[in-house]
């Protein structure tokens, strides 16, 4: 996929979808397994063909490695990546809502124990962080997005959260104070199989879920959509709305199966 030619706002909503699209595409016929790359190698990769940003999203003040149209991957041949989708290097616009909100309220977070479930690039544990969390989990089954998640710490001057790369829905069920789930409901089998573990969380240990989403169909039409309270929506920046085929809104919605 080779994106040459000056890139326009219109150029880059689309150039965002064929992105992530051809990795998909193309994941099938990589050969490099992530298991047998060396931390190192993971990070001198990241550092290579990521661009510190983040200034023009809803957080401003965290600064995160992402995909940039400056980097070498926005139109390099997305077989020649060597690691799964990279999910991690974009900031969806639940996670940036999701990320604001707690940032707006640290009361949400102080002093209790957080888990950031398909925590991506990590933003919202770190926002967490920033807020007094006691203790924060980043969980991602992509082991590159745990080695992004703690370059994006030490970025933001803090320490690394505890990253698991286990796939914990579906498991027994977590012990934690607060779940945050940012852009999870982009597929339908995902979100019912989310819908039951969470059900479970709340059950067995009382968890206080909290979901950033910008009001994606799989997520609007989905039956946990009626089970959601609305605590806050923001407005998406010019460049976020260009990059996420013209959503003009993202928000956070606590989960409250008692409705």
């Amino acid at each position: 996929m080779n994106m040459s030619g000056p890139l326009t706002p219109h150029k880059c909503t689309r150039y965002v979808k064929m992105l992530v699209e051809a990795f998909k595409q193309s994941n099938k016929r990589r050969c490099l397994s992530t298991s047998c790359q060396s931390e190192e190698y993971i990070r001198r990769f990241i550092s290579e063909n990521t661009e510190v940003a983040g200034e023009q999203s809803l957080t401003p003040e965290v600064k995160l490695r992402l995909f940039t149209t400056n980097c070498r991957f926005w139109r390099e041949r997305p077989e020649l990546w060597p690691f799964d989708d990279p999910y991690w290097a974009i900031y969806w616009p639940g996670g940036q809502a999701l990320s604001r909100y707690l940032l707006d309220n640290p009361a949400v977070c102080r002093g209790k124990t957080v888990l950031d479930l398909g925590s991506g690039c990590g933003a919202s544990a770190i926002a967490a962080k920033l807020s007094g969390a006691a203790h924060v989990v980043a969980n991602d089954i992509d082991t590159v997005a745990a080695v992004a998640t703690h370059m994006n710490c030490e970025l933001n001057g803090l320490e690394p959260p505890l990253c698991l790369t286990d796939n914990m829905i579906g498991s027994q069920a977590a012990d934690f104070d607060l779940i945050l789930l940012g852009d999870m409901f982009y597929d339908e089998a995902l979100a019912t199989s989310l819908h039951s573990w969470l059900d479970c969380c709340i059950k067995t240990h009382s968890t206080e879920v909290l979901i950033g989403d910008p009001g994606r169909a799989q997520f609007e039409e989905h039956g946990i959509r009626r089970l959601l309270r609305q605590l806050a929506q923001f407005e998406l920046p010019e460049s976020v709305r260009e990059e996420n085929y013209g959503l003009t809104c993202s928000g956070v919605w606590c989960y409250r199966p008692e409705l």
